[in-house]
């Protein structure tokens, strides 16, 4: 038997791309630790996230439901959530931090939530304790060279504004010292921390340490300081005792851009599209004598695996009276023999549309932006998509389009003008405003940022 109620760490990075990470193919990125990680623990090479950007990423996560279950397919016509929008997480939503409050764990955010920035969207009224981090991406702040300029970055500990336009190149550090904090002050209790990195979305400023160091450039330097960060909690676990009774789950919220630095590996495709490498990411899951170390699972296991997951590990279920996409993936982590995917099908959306659907090795491409698309690829054999089967294969095509359907009578498809039978709403309010406002006395430390990435 496994041991109940593990301490549970989740580390999510954003934008990190499939092939960033050493024990993932990268020759330019040092990651000792995330390597070392992976060695002492399982490697999932067929691990997926929900969207390929972030906010309906974060929230499916979050919740264990596709994107558009929870509404979250769009936002007012947007990709993700903006700076002072009425939409977000619905507050009837229960998330991984609302479950595992109820069984007893101390819970906190630390790093990035984008799922609302009003009142009734902050993780503090999501499940938990405590929250410190940026509530949105770091280039929605003031950033010269930019031409529409947003309120300055909010910084916010639970629901106050702590500082605008922090100096992004120390909020890594700042991070891993909240985290650390959290981590001592509840050694003796099971705690749930949910670490989501600034790193690697532009723009990027990683501290000076990592960037003199980095072969990568500014993205390199990211990277090792995401690794840097991994290293400090591996080692703050081991200290204080907390090795063998926590789970640490490491992964992304989609793939890399593909420039500045980013690489997918031999997925094709980038953030923002339903091929491989936006939606295909990183992840890797420790707990010494339970997961079994040096361990790779090729099986295919999603993002809203973790609700159903976690929620096992802490001696309770999943919410029963809605619809819940994600499934308990305890055999795969475990390595049972003979353990497989719990998932018939995984469909791939952008934004409110099916684009595609995978069945074991199978994947059909339906649709790309507003076209309609004809593809299918073997996985098994061509990571890449780039061998078209189509025609060479009519009965696996009927059967994928068949589940297709099924999908859309469950959850919908906007380009097949279907609602969905079992869809909830997002969470709406009136009158919304921003977290912060220009002034230009204020004191700031980076009254503007001198990098005008974005994206």
């Amino acid at each position: 038997m496994n041991p109940s109620k593990p301490n549970i760490i989740l580390i999510n990075c954003d934008d990190l791309g499939y092939g960033d990470l050493g024990c993932y193919g990268s020759t330019v990125n040092k990651t000792p630790a995330l390597d070392r990680m992976a060695e002492q623990g399982m490697k999932f090479t067929d691990f997926y996230m929900a969207s390929s950007v972030c906010s309906p990423s974060r929230g499916a996560m979050m919740t264990g439901c596709y994107p558009r279950r929870i509404g979250f397919g769009s936002f007012e016509g947007r990709w993700v959530l903006f700076p002072g929008q009425g939409v977000g997480l619905n507050p009837e939503e229960i998330t991984v931090a609302g479950l595992l409050k109820a069984q007893g764990y101390a819970t906190m955010l630390v790093g990035k939530w984008h799922c609302g920035d009003q009142p009734e969207f902050l993780p503090t009224r999501h499940g938990f304790d405590h929250y410190y981090g940026l509530p949105y991406s770091n280039d929605m702040g003031r950033q010269a060279g930019r031409q529409t300029h947003f309120p300055p970055l909010p910084l916010l500990q639970d629901e106050e504004v702590l500082q605008a336009q922090p100096d992004q190149a120390a909020l890594t550090e700042r991070y891993v010292e909240h985290a650390v904090r959290f981590i001592r002050e509840h050694r003796d209790e099971p705690f749930f921390l949910y670490f989501a990195h600034m790193h690697v979305h532009l723009p990027i400023y990683p501290a000076d340490r990592f960037l003199k160091q980095s072969n990568n450039g500014r993205y390199g330097g990211a990277v090792e300081s995401i690794d840097w960060s991994v290293s400090v909690i591996l080692h703050e676990l081991q200290q204080l005792g907390l090795d063998e009774s926590t789970l640490v789950v490491f992964t992304s919220d989609n793939g890399a851009r593909g420039d500045y630095g980013g690489s997918n590996g031999p997925l094709r495709g980038r953030k923002g599209t339903t091929w491989e490498g936006g939606q295909r990411v990183p992840c890797i899951m420790r707990w010494p004598h339970q997961i079994p170390a040096g361990s790779t699972c090729p099986e295919i296991a999603t993002s809203m695996d973790l609700l159903p997951t976690f929620a096992q590990l802490a001696n309770t279920d999943a919410p029963a009276d809605r619809v819940i996409d994600g499934k308990d993936i305890r055999p795969l982590m475990f390595g049972e023999q003979d353990a497989a995917s719990p998932h018939e099908a995984f469909f791939y959306y952008f934004r409110d549309n099916i684009d595609a659907v995978r069945s074991g090795k199978w994947k059909l491409h339906i649709r790309k932006g507003d076209a309609a698309v004809k593809e299918l690829y073997n996985l098994e054999t061509d990571i890449g998509e780039t061998t078209n089967l189509y025609d060479q294969y009519p009965e696996v095509v009927q059967a994928l389009e068949a589940t297709i359907q099924t999908c859309r009578e469950d959850i919908g498809d906007a380009a097949a003008d279907m609602e969905g039978a079992n869809c909830r709403a997002i969470g709406t309010v009136e009158n919304p405003d921003t977290l912060t406002h220009y002034h230009p006395d204020h004191p700031y430390i980076e009254a503007m940022y001198d990098l005008k990435d974005s994206g």
